[in-house]
């Protein structure tokens, strides 16, 4: 059985909007001017333990723009690797290697779940991430905390009434004061 591993860029007030210089987003790229080489060899890391990618259609329109023009271990892992997208508009993906789920996304979610071998890790994707956090299918959050407080701009997490509770199991420090920390969903 797949566990699910949402993988998210934020900054220490919890914001994850335009890490990477999507525009319209007064701080954009926020990422981008302070990352360093320790980070990407992680990223790379991570994708190239992962089976799948699942992401939304917003972020599947950033990153198939983007990686298919890039070169490199990182790129033809991430152009080639299986991509799941959960969205209700996106009817003909040009990414390679890319399924679009359609009807209930959290079923066809469920489901990957039960048939993939190895794990999917999520990127992005907010409105993904926080429904798929309230139908219970996230196993591990990574959060890769930058040292920047926006004050402004789209937060991870939605508001809810429900609490989720998290057991810490790893923490990873870099160079520039980012820290990646590792948790895993505790269920009753």
């Amino acid at each position: 059985m797949a566990r699910i591993v949402v993988s998210e860029f934020v900054s220490i007030d919890g914001v994850m909007e335009a890490p990477g210089g999507e525009p319209g987003y007064r701080h954009t790229n926020w990422v981008g001017r302070l990352q360093d080489p320790g980070q990407i060899q992680y990223k790379l890391e991570e994708v190239l333990a992962h089976e799948a990618l699942l992401i939304g259609r917003i972020t599947y329109e950033s990153f198939a723009g983007a990686w298919p023009s890039y070169k490199g271990v990182f790129a033809d892992r991430m152009n080639s690797m299986p991509k799941y997208v959960a969205s209700t508009t996106l009817e003909d993906p040009v990414w390679n290697n890319t399924t679009v789920l359609k009807g209930d996304a959290m079923a066809a979610v469920a489901k990957l779940k039960r048939d993939l071998k190895g794990d999917m890790v999520v990127g992005g994707s907010r409105t993904l991430v926080n429904a798929l956090k309230r139908h219970d299918l996230v196993d591990e959050y990574r959060l890769m905390v930058f040292p920047v407080v926006l004050g402004s701009g789209v937060r991870v997490f939605d508001e809810t009434d429900d609490a989720t509770s998290l057991k810490l199991v790893d923490t990873r420090p870099f160079d520039n004061g980012a820290v990646v920390l590792t948790y895993h969903v505790v269920r009753p």
